[in-house]
């Protein structure tokens, strides 16, 4: 970290850590007019005058500097966990009786899908995961992250979430591009190789999407679909969550198995509420709801990977006459000329 002060002009440093001018505000260093200096060579053309009049001590500064910058750098960004774990202990069903279950572990690149009636209580679970329960929802479940209950800061920290729920019901009110968005999340996480990691975010999201669009496009202007794979390819690449809650994507207007393939190579748990068969299959494992809980937990069997491959090619056709229909064509078996 020490080499900062000497191999990155203080311009470089304002870049890749915004919040740094507030530190040489704070200790009154003028730096403005000096950003193609080092903080080092900075320090060392200010004047006596300067320095006594601001108490400025470079050596202290550059030692605080140093401390500030490791400080901000563990609130804001955190590396992406890898190998975690949840772990699901039983509550109570709707009519006070005990789940089944004894507990149900899900590991790292695991896809889970849960399934059941509408009203079983499926958001229930997903509420339950995504604030790490610990007796005290409806359900009385606990939910364990990498084999412990979370502490108190943990489960409501806005700064570093474990979780990161998607839905069909995905609305951007900010008035900025598609690439300012990405922008301003790429820099809060404070990303190196920015431009990079946000064109890389936009080509999946727009290979994704039914609809391809702009790296302008206002993020207002897009529809419900290219919303949610910006928001799935954003999640699977940027985000530090490790565990993907997803609720009923089924109707989102995105290629499904490939957002799932997305969030799983990058080392997420994926749990997801749907009464998809589609989706369903695509998972390693499905939990069952029933009467507010978890009924049984069914492995793929090799049959049901046989069925999904059928449906696949149903829901292809499927997607064709979407696409002819989107472009004017005639709804017709042959490909058009």
């Amino acid at each position: 970290m020490k080499n900062i002060l000497t191999h990155y002009t203080i311009s470089e440093l304002i870049i890749k850590y915004p919040f740094i001018k507030d530190y040489f505000n704070d200790n009154l260093v003028p730096f403005k007019g000096h950003e193609n200096l080092t903080v080092e060579q900075l320090l060392g053309i200010l004047d006596y005058d300067t320095i006594e009049e601001n108490a400025i001590n470079p050596e202290a500064f550059k030692i605080g500097l140093i401390q500030y910058l490791d400080i901000m750098k563990a609130y804001f960004v955190s590396d992406k966990p890898t190998n975690n774990t949840i772990t699901i202990y039983p509550g109570l069903y709707k009519d006070g009786k005990k789940e089944k279950f004894e507990e149900i572990t899900i590991k790292s690149g695991e896809v889970v899908s849960i399934v059941g009636p509408t009203g079983s209580g499926k958001s229930r679970l997903l509420a339950d995961i995504e604030w790490a329960a610990n007796k005290d929802t409806p359900t009385k479940r606990i939910i364990h992250i990498n084999g412990r209950s979370l502490e108190t800061h943990e489960r409501f920290s806005s700064s570093n979430r474990l979780v990161a729920q998607l839905s069909q019901n995905m609305n951007f009110v900010m008035d900025m591009t598609v690439a300012e968005f990405l922008d301003l999340h790429a820099s809060s996480r404070l990303v190196e190789d920015k431009d990079t990691v946000i064109q890389n975010i936009f080509n999946k999201a727009n290979s994704l999407a039914g609809e391809t669009f702009d790296i302008d496009t206002p993020i207002t202007e897009l529809s419900g679909g290219q919303s949610r794979a910006l928001m799935i390819a954003d999640t699977a690449i940027l985000s530090s969550s490790p565990i993907i809650l997803i609720d009923e994507i089924e109707n989102a207007g995105i290629d499904r198995k490939m957002a799932l393939d997305l969030l799983v190579s990058e080392d997420k748990i994926v749990l997801m509420s749907t009464h998809d068969p589609i989706l369903a299959l695509m998972g390693d494992r499905r939990i069952v709801i029933k009467n507010g809980g978890i009924e049984k937990v069914l492995e793929i069997t090799d049959e049901e990977r046989s069925i999904l491959g059928e449906l696949e090619k149903m829901d292809q056709f499927m997607m064709s006459m979407r696409n002819k229909l989107r472009h004017g064509k005639k709804i017709t078996l042959k490909e058009e000329e």
